[in-house]
Formats: structure tokens, sequence, C-alpha cells
């Protein structure tokens, strides 16, 4: 999601030194560059099902998943919120060398282990770029994982970047689409305008379906808050397709290695492609797939209805 959204809210108040309440926990984190520290916070008690949530972004935080906050206590799932290194309530180095995908990778074990989840309860639970690094850790990690959960992210992002080019855009008013290119090749993103347009054009049809000024406030915040230093060199500054370091990730021929229970979830206006996920579900051994109807890439917000209880069913039959 385009990093200027931020200017649209009010987070000058938001004091960073309160968040260690209810069951919140800094955890130490050893990479190249020297330890840091990444924010989770736990809910509930399961011994048999413990699910990890990783955000969207890159850079963004688990505030996204605050609708879980009402969802899964009374289901008896315990779950971890968990805010990636640079995002905002952990630990935010100024290195760019930090946000590369195996170290990211590396991160989530070092929490896994930190948390004691084991191959007996530990559920992967990943949204957007979440969800392609759940699928890179459970790819590197297949034997720590109970089961897995990919929502609103495809295997590939060459493909991903084909939908946007052969589906989204055309369909997308073209004059408006013609001016976004134009920002786009200027340098430009920062400028209100090129928000603007993606803001009637794109967010409201494909990332949370419904009028702006009616956004949950979590999705607001999420927006705010996410960091661009991390954003921009690994998705690109467009959000229309992906230009970043994560251009060419692609694991669709690993889904194969993938042999815990694995549901993937789609929304049939998301950014992603639907069909491509619901082939994904194929392809894993253990795969079953959920389909969002009225959803798009915040399916969580826009589609609660085929959301909520398609994800709990999915994590009691395990």
């Amino acid at each position: 999601m385009n990093e200027p959204f931020a200017r649209y809210f009010d987070t000058s108040g938001w004091d960073r030194s309160a968040v260690l309440s209810g069951g919140a926990r800094m955890i130490p984190i050893s990479t190249p560059m020297g330890q840091f520290r990444v924010w989770t916070k736990r809910t509930g008690t399961n011994p048999d099902l413990k699910v990890l949530l990783l955000h969207g972004g890159p850079g963004g935080t688990s505030e996204e998943f605050e609708c879980f906050d009402t969802w899964f206590p009374p289901a008896g799932i315990e779950y971890y919120h968990y805010d990636q290194l640079g995002s905002f309530r952990s630990d935010q180095p100024d290195d760019p060398s930090l946000w590369d995908l195996d170290r990211f990778v590396d991160e989530v074990e070092q929490v896994r282990r930190a948390l004691g989840l084991t191959a007996d309860n530990f559920v992967l639970l990943g949204q957007s770029w979440g969800g392609l690094l759940a699928m890179e850790y459970a790819v590197q990690y297949p034997a720590a994982l109970k089961a897995l959960v990919i929502s609103n992210m495809m295997s590939s992002c060459r493909l991903y970047n084909d939908y946007a080019q052969n589906v989204l855009m055309p369909a997308m008013d073209q004059a408006a689409l013609a001016e976004i290119k134009r920002f786009e090749a200027e340098g430009k993103t920062a400028d209100p305008r090129y928000e603007q347009l993606l803001t009637e054009h794109h967010y409201v049809f494909h990332v949370c379906r419904m009028p702006v000024a009616d956004w949950p406030d979590p999705v607001t915040r999420s927006f705010a808050h996410i960091n661009p230093a991390i954003y921009v060199p690994m998705q690109g500054p467009s959000e229309l397709g992906l230009s970043g370091t994560l251009e060419s990730w692609d694991r669709s021929a690993d889904l194969q290695q993938i042999q815990v229970p694995t549901l993937v979830i789609g929304a049939a206006h998301d950014t992603m492609d639907p069909e491509h996920m619901r082939w994904m579900s194929q392809q894993l051994p253990r795969g079953r797939y959920l389909q969002c109807p009225d959803g798009s890439h915040l399916a969580q917000f826009d589609d609660p209805e085929h959301y909520r209880p398609g994800l709990i069913d999915f994590l009691h039959s395990l």
C-alpha cells in the first residue's frame, strides 16, 4: 500500500513507549548488523493451537489483524500479534541491508523459538507480504509447522504483475490510469493527486471495498504506520504491480514441498488473482481454498462474513 497514505491520518499523539501492555513482549532478534527487538502480543491459551500473525507490507503492522481480537478468543484460539523488524511497534534501524527476504525468514524462526512454538501447535498465518513470507518460511523450515494459512497472496510476483497488467488495469478508467502512470514515470508518487487517483480508482475497489471515510480504524492506522524505508525498496513505489527487490520471487514450483495442512484465502475483487490462489491450493498436498466473494485485498475487513467462519473452521479442523 502506498506509503504517502500516512499523511491522511494524524498519529502524532501515539506513544510507542506504551505498547508493552496486555501481554505484549519485546523479543530480541540477532541480525548481521547487531541485535534489535521486535514487538509481540499474546492473547489466549491453547496448548494445541497457537497462531503467529505475519502482517503485510513489507513494513506494515499487525494492526491489520485487530479484527481477530473479536474472532479468536471466543473460538479458543491462542494467537500472537507481531510487528516485524522495522515496523511500527518494533525497533526501526536505519540500515537498508536488513530489508532482505532471507533475513526476515530467519527473524520469524527466532520469534518462533522465543515464543516456544512447536510443530505440535504452531500455525503461521500471513496476509499479503506476510503470505509471501509465510510460504518462504514453510519451504525453509517445514519441520517447524503444524499448519499454514496464506491469505491474499500469490505464489509468483511475476504472475501478480501479469494480473495487474492484463486484468486490473484494463478495467480501470483509462484516463485516470494514464495519469497514474505518468506520476510513476516522473517519480512523483508522493504527489497528493497520485494518492487521490489511487484511492478513487484502485483502493476502494481492490484493497478495501468501502469508501475511505468508512474504513475501519485498524485499516487507517495500518496505512498511517507503514514504513516506506522498507516498503519502497522491496515492493516498489507503484501500487499497480511490484517492481522492488521481490519482483522475481516465485515459489509456485515448490508448493508441493509444503506438506502441512494449508488454507489459501482469496477474494473475488483482490489485487491478487483469486483463480491463481485456488490453483495454489490444488498444488499443496494438503491444501484447502477459501473464496471471499465480496472481498478484496483486506477481505478480513470487507468480507468478514466469509473470511471469519472459513478461517476458524480450518483452525478448528486441526
